[in-house]
């Protein structure tokens, strides 16, 4: 059962491989370092009515970048997962909790955004040229971007960027800050990946509230002309949105959201763990056991049917289950 099941998720890696998902960004040449930073915001939630259903709505912005010597930004690739869950005046949910969702890069035309786009751009175009006009800069100058009402004012920016900007800022800067010496070089391809489940989400009851929940799981890599990864971040955000049998949101829509990377030892991982180590730390060792291989060999990974590693090379470091660690590297790496 264990290598049907590590055979069929190679399979279906690879395919995710083949198929094409993630966002790649070209650079130049020399040490850089790599950086992930996620945004999450509930603000678009709404309860439910006679007439309509409420939405959990769970809004990732999401950027990686990396970054040279002089902290200049070499390249950088925005993303966004905008993930959806509804539910009735009742608390019941009523989508479906093995839905898979695309980001908004992944959509791609199908998101929608151009024929209403006073400039004629999907969002993923304008998010692209967001991107592409912070090459070159540092951290403080992204902070400096001129914004009104969360629209750039900046003329070069206008003509290609009309989405709000705010989140954009937010959310380099911290990758910039985040980023780290993980072997990647200036001329290798930037690329993020995510996956989003709803699986553990609740309806609610008269004994205890409903529960949406937005679980994704983001993979950075850089990697070279041959394909080989060089270097590799994965993170995880839990968005937790509440609700009562009434179908009203009892979580304050302004509630900000860390991610698992951004919590480390306060996540509380650590002491219920069987090596003693927290989440971040696993998830950094199977990152850097990803780096030095292509995808499809991180995808080729031998895991039991719950998503676990079995080879002894990672059972020491990591235990926490890998499959969608391992399906956001295949979503990055196309």
């Amino acid at each position: 059962m264990k290598k049907l099941f590590a055979l069929a998720l190679t399979f279906a890696l690879v395919a995710a491989i083949a198929a094409g998902c993630g966002k790649s960004a070209p650079a130049a040449k020399g040490t850089v370092k790599t950086g992930l930073a996620v945004v999450t915001s509930i603000a678009n939630s709404a309860d439910a009515t006679a007439a309509d259903a409420g939405v959990a709505q769970g809004y990732s912005t999401i950027a990686a970048v990396t970054v040279d010597g002089s902290g200049k930004i070499v390249s950088c690739v925005i993303d966004a997962a905008q993930t959806n869950v509804n539910f009735g005046a009742d608390g019941a949910i009523t989508t479906a909790l093995d839905s898979t969702f695309q980001t908004k890069n992944e959509l791609g035309a199908a998101y929608g955004m151009k024929t209403a786009s006073s400039i004629g751009k999907e969002w993923n175009e304008q998010a692209a040229a967001f991107a592409a006009y912070v090459v070159g800069k540092t951290a403080e100058e992204v902070n400096g971007i001129a914004v009104d009402a969360g629209l750039a004012m900046d003329a070069d920016l206008v003509a290609s960027v009309t989405i709000h900007v705010t989140d954009f800022i937010e959310v380099v800067s911290k990758a910039v800050a985040n980023a780290s010496e993980l072997g990647a070089s200036s001329g290798d391809k930037l690329r993020v990946g995510t996956v989003t489940s709803i699986a553990k989400s609740t309806n609610a009851t008269a004994d205890a509230q409903g529960l949406a929940q937005v679980y994704n799981t983001y993979a950075a890599l850089t990697t070279n002309e041959t394909g080989v990864i060089t270097s590799c971040v994965i993170d995880a955000s839990q968005a937790n949105i509440n609700f009562d049998t009434a179908g009203k949101i009892t979580t304050p829509l302004d509630t900000t959201f860390q991610t698992k990377d951004d919590l480390k030892d306060v996540y509380g991982m650590k002491a219920a763990s069987g090596i003693g180590k927290e989440w971040y730390e696993q998830a950094a060792a199977f990152a850097a056991y990803a780096t030095g291989k292509t995808a499809a060999e991180v995808a080729g990974t031998a895991v039991d049917e719950t998503g676990h590693v079995t080879g002894a090379d990672l059972t020491a470091s990591v235990t926490v289950s890998v499959g969608d660690f391992m399906a956001a590297i295949a979503k990055a790496a196309k």
